[in-house]
């Protein structure tokens, strides 16, 4: 079959060049895309009269029997086949003959690809929004079952104030919940149809666009022909996404790398996400999480290089348009072995509550130190003070603030009474965090409660 432009050419194409300009190799992936945008076409091309009833029936049959094929895997491709726009339509002009020449009538490959990639995406980020789902899932499970487990929370990786360990959790899943709302978001403009928009001015047989978006289940029509075969502003969108929620995935990875260390010991990775050293017998290497953590930078490089592709653009379609799919498809099977591995660790993760709790130390409570004479009266800016008073003594005295006697504290502020040893309680300190979204047993369970009703409705 020759080329679908080789009309205007009477030399031979450098074989280099052949090889340099295609892309079946990489959009084939669109094949079922590519296939329905066409039947859908087929059938608004005899709604125009351009195709009988006979002729559309038998392009969509003969559609239906190269979908067959690619499914079945006995598509042959052929050294002619520039990419998946023309093996399909080569295959199907070997299966029904001359009429297959109608069916690229008024559409052009610029309003034929786009549709083919909105479709595509529109489908693997419906999946992805499943996996996100499936995630924030398993970490509310484990937030409502583990919710008495207390750990050290973190800041600059120091350890700063007593928190429930679901309470970390909820934290990502918070993080992640975001990310499918972005998600949702950009899935309504992902789904405009561009197809009818021809090569950049319009289609001149007067197609019905509207009975092409309800035949591809597209919610609206994308309003001009001009932007309707050149924006990729939902594949730079969906790469963003991509690297937002890489970025979320990562730091929970770190999060986990850390705390499954020998030095900290609060969890335990299955072996099933975990491997071992070629050299070490004994290492047990948290390889899942690494991987993760690793793979956000390949989804931070596919925003950027595209966004360089995409910048120095003129209007409408231009060949470098054809740099939008790897990126695309990289980033989708990127998250989606992402996600479905975390949530794959995160089920079978094994927690170590009694490490966690031996953790805390009592340096830990003076906050509350402060906060108990903010309860007697005393201006928080001189408590801070008082408190980091104490921290001092006891740490010249080599003794914990725990040990401190009544009189030390009362030698630091006249407010401190017989009931400053009451500070010294790790779930007391925990759930005086109780204003909304504070690590208190009970804004942790209205937190699940929330995020378990969110699930529910978005399901």
């Amino acid at each position: 079959m020759a080329q679908l432009w080789g009309g205007r050419f009477t030399g031979k194409t450098d074989p280099l060049m052949e090889a340099f300009n295609a892309s079946l190799s990489f959009d084939r992936r669109m094949w079922q895309a590519d296939i329905w945008g066409s039947q859908a076409f087929a059938k608004a091309l005899a709604k125009s009269g351009i195709l009988t009833e006979a002729e559309r029936d038998q392009l969509v049959e003969g559609l239906r029997k190269v979908e067959e094929e690619w499914a079945s895997n006995t598509f042959v491709v052929k050294p002619s086949d520039e990419d998946i726009h023309t093996a399909n339509e080569r295959r199907l002009g070997e299966l029904v003959g001359t009429v297959a020449g109608k069916l690229h009538t008024g559409r052009s490959r610029n309003d034929q690809v786009a549709t083919d990639m909105r479709l595509w995406l529109r489908e693997q980020a419906t999946k992805l929004l499943t996996y996100l789902k499936d995630l924030v899932a398993i970490t509310i499970q484990r937030a409502e079952t583990e919710i008495d487990v207390i750990m050290p929370g973190y800041t600059h990786l120091q350890r700063a104030q007593p928190i429930r360990w679901s309470h970390w959790l909820l934290s990502y899943a918070w993080s992640w919940h975001a990310d499918a709302e972005r998600l949702s978001q950009l899935l309504k403009r992902i789904n405009q149809l561009p197809l009818g928009s021809g090569a950049l001015a319009g289609n001149p047989f007067n197609i019905d666009r509207e009975f092409l978006a309800n035949e591809l289940g597209f919610d609206h029509i994308m309003p001009n022909s001009l932007y309707g075969v050149s924006d990729r502003d939902f594949v730079a969108e969906f790469l963003f996404w991509s690297s937002m929620t890489m970025i979320h995935l990562s730091r929970w990875a770190e999060d986990l790398i850390i705390y499954s260390s020998a030095e900290f010991g609060f969890v335990q990775l299955a072996d099933a996400y975990s491997t071992g050293s070629s050299l070490m017998p004994q290492k047990k290497n948290p390889d899942s999480l690494e991987l993760i953590r690793g793979k956000s930078g390949r989804t931070f490089g596919d925003l950027a290089g595209f966004l360089m592709t995409l910048k120095g653009l003129p209007s409408t379609y231009n060949k470098d348009l054809q740099e939008d799919k790897e990126p695309m498809f990289d980033a989708v099977d990127t998250l989606s072995g992402c996600l479905q591995i975390s949530t794959g660790v995160l089920t079978t993760l094994t927690i170590k509550p009694e490490k966690m709790k031996a953790s805390l130390s009592i340096d830990m409570l003076a906050t509350d130190v402060a906060e108990y004479l903010v309860r007697k009266g005393v201006p928080f800016r001189e408590t801070h003070h008082v408190a980091g008073h104490a921290v001092r003594l006891a740490e010249e005295r080599g003794v914990q603030m725990d040990q401190l006697s009544h009189a030390d504290f009362k030698s630091l502020h006249p407010a401190f009474g017989e009931d400053v040893s009451s500070i010294w309680d790790f779930e007391k300190s925990i759930d005086n965090r109780c204003a909304l979204g504070g690590t208190s047993r009970a804004t942790v369970e209205r937190q699940i409660n929330h995020l378990k009703q969110w699930l529910g409705t978005s399901a």
